[in-house]
């Protein structure tokens, strides 16, 4: 794969040679220029008055997105976990499942990525929203961008969003209206701009509204509710046109918080602790085919204790915030449920692509007082409740991950990897297959424009667009392989490098390390010193792609904080001020 000199894959970028053949993945009437619209028109009357049959094209695929967040790579059922998760095993059951999909390490790298189809430096989010006075580090999506949301809708959809956003341009001070989700592409937005307390979250939107939350909120089920009703005003108003869902959920990010009957159902089956569940979950990720029998389970992280140094008495409160955890995502699949029924209902079933991710691995981070102690975890309250700010901290974060290392942040490839899920009925006839093919975020953008039939512009809003960075993943879901692939990531300074199989990756001012992912996924065995060419080679690659992508060193960025700081460390870590 040849890697182009702004660090996209080579591939064809140019407006024109995204649409694919409608011949290939069909049409639909609304999304057609107006002549052809009259040529079907023709071709359906004549073919009802003389009576013969015309082979019609496949219409184009409604596209339901959805987006966990926090999640580990081995915290769904059919990525080896013990939650009860039946709706999104079912979909995998159904579909396809990869091994090796990637995202950006942290929730507004990744959303920006994602929802761009370039790397995050690229569409303006290097960091989170701080405007650090760079192109690659501002205060939300860049003019140089276009969301999918927006070019889907230039091909004919209707766009909706639900849950988090956090591209900038909702809640917050400096907050700018162009990039709120209506601004972006979105017909219907409900949600907030980041997380927050999931019984009293705030800021709360209805389209450009600022809304309170009602009596017996809960965030995910918000979410999940607003996205069946969505789905019910478009069956009952456009049901001529494809739709296109961005369901974002919070769950299940930090506070821990969940509904007690959620939790009952997972209360004392994690009192063996995070080591005896690392190699449960391990067991089953290579009985169900998700890891290569060469794989080794990594070390526990050194920040992690022993489950058997954990004092007796502290293990009922461990047992109680992975209890919580995973009721959060339990709760979360339920909501995937009933929105699946509301596809189901609206006969759209069939034809529908639905994508599952999360925006990062899970997260070690610390963080009872956060962000003050009057808005943080209330002293005596119990993990779970309103009044509560608990983590999972790093010993379950490490377990989330099996069997990689490191987390949320990190680019090792328990902060970059993800469970990916794609069903589609009518269009992925390999059911419950896994692929080993390297996906990542910036080939969502192509991927649903090919079928779409819509096109990536030269220009957009009056801006230039960069050039898209991915590449369609339409032939893997038609179960063709791709090829090698090159990708990049730098957050916070932690960085990585992707040729093929092999992977460099540092923590920040770490020293460079080299895994052969064919062999090693876990990255277990550092080869490094081995192959010293190699690795002067793969470095001068990543800081060609930094440089094109827009990084600026982590140290050398203006007012930007050095990790680990005081709000986000494992902890035991050193602190940083």
């Amino acid at each position: 794969m040849v890697t182009n000199e702004d660090g996209r894959n080579g591939r064809e970028e140019k407006g024109g040679r995204l649409r694919p053949c409608l011949r290939a993945w069909g049409g639909h009437y609304f999304g057609m220029n107006h002549s052809l619209r009259w040529l079907t028109a023709l071709v359906a009357l004549l073919s009802s008055v003389l009576g013969f049959k015309v082979q019609a094209a496949a219409p184009r695929p409604n596209i339901i997105l959805i987006l966990a967040d926090d999640m580990g790579y081995s915290d769904l059922g059919c990525y080896g976990s013990e939650i009860n998760t039946p709706n999104l095993d079912r979909l995998a059951a159904g579909g396809l499942r990869f091994t090796q999909f990637y995202n950006a390490a942290r929730c507004c790298p990744t959303r920006a990525a994602l929802l761009t189809g370039l790397y995050p430096h690229q569409a303006g989010v290097g960091h989170m929203l701080q405007d650090y006075k760079q192109p690659g580090y501002t205060k939300g999506l860049n003019d140089n961008s276009a969301t999918i949301a927006e070019l889907l809708h230039e091909a004919g959809y209707r766009t909706y969003h639900v849950g988090k956003w956090h591209v900038g341009g909702v809640g917050g001070k400096g907050a700018e209206p162009r990039n709120h989700p209506l601004s972006r592409g979105f017909d219907r937005a409900y949600g907030s701009g980041g997380g927050g307390n999931y019984f009293a979250l705030q800021p709360l939107y209805m389209d450009r509204e600022n809304i309170k939350p009602g009596d017996n909120f809960y965030a995910t089920d918000a979410f999940s509710d607003w996205a069946v009703r969505f789905l019910d005003e478009h069956k009952t108003r456009h049901k001529e046109q494809p739709f296109f869902l961005h369901l974002c959920y919070t769950a299940p990010h930090f506070p821990l918080h969940a509904k007690p009957e959620d939790i009952a159902k997972y209360r004392g089956k994690y009192r063996g602790g995070w080591d005896k569940l690392r190699e449960t979950r391990f067991a089953r990720e290579k009985e169900l085919g998700i890891m290569d029998k060469r794989t080794q389970l990594s070390p526990r992280d050194p920040v992690a204790k022993a489950w058997d140094e954990v004092p007796e008495a502290e293990k009922d409160e461990w047992d109680l915030r992975m209890a919580v955890h995973a009721a959060m995502i339990d709760c979360m699949d339920q909501g995937i449920g009933r929105v699946m029924e509301m596809v189901k209902l609206m006969g759209a079933e069939e034809n529908t692509l639905v994508v599952f991710l999360s925006d990062n691995g899970a997260s070690a981070e610390y963080l009872d007082s956060w962000p003050n102690p009057n808005r943080g975890h209330k002293q005596g309250s119990i993990t779970g409740t309103k009044e509560s700010h608990r983590t999972i901290e790093i010993g379950w974060a490490n377990a989330a991950n099996t069997p990689f290392r490191e987390c949320k942040m990190w680019t090792h490839e328990g902060g970059i990897s993800t469970s990916f899920i794609a069903n589609w009925p009518a269009g992925i006839k390999a059911r419950g297959k896994l692929t080993e093919e390297v996906g990542h975020i910036v080939d969502l953008m192509p991927t649903f424009l090919e079928l779409a039939g819509g096109d990536y512009p030269a220009r957009y809003r009056s801006f230039d667009l960069k050039p898209l960075a991915g590449m369609s993943l339409v032939p893997v879901l038609q179960g063709k392989k791709i090829g090698d692939r090159t990708l990049g990531w730098e957050h916070e300074g932690n960085r990585a490098y992707r040729v093929g199989d092999w992977k460099l990756v540092a923590t920040f001012k770490g020293d460079w390390e080299l895994y052969d992912l064919s062999k090693d996924r876990s990255e277990v065995n550092n080869l490094a010193a081995k192959y010293p060419k190699r690795v002067a080679e793969m470095a001068a690659l990543w800081q060609q792609w930094a440089d094109n992508v827009g990084v600026v060193p982590w140290e050398q960025l203006p007012g930007a904080p050095y990790k680990p700081t005081k709000g986000y460390q494992k902890k035991s870590e050193p602190v940083v001020d």
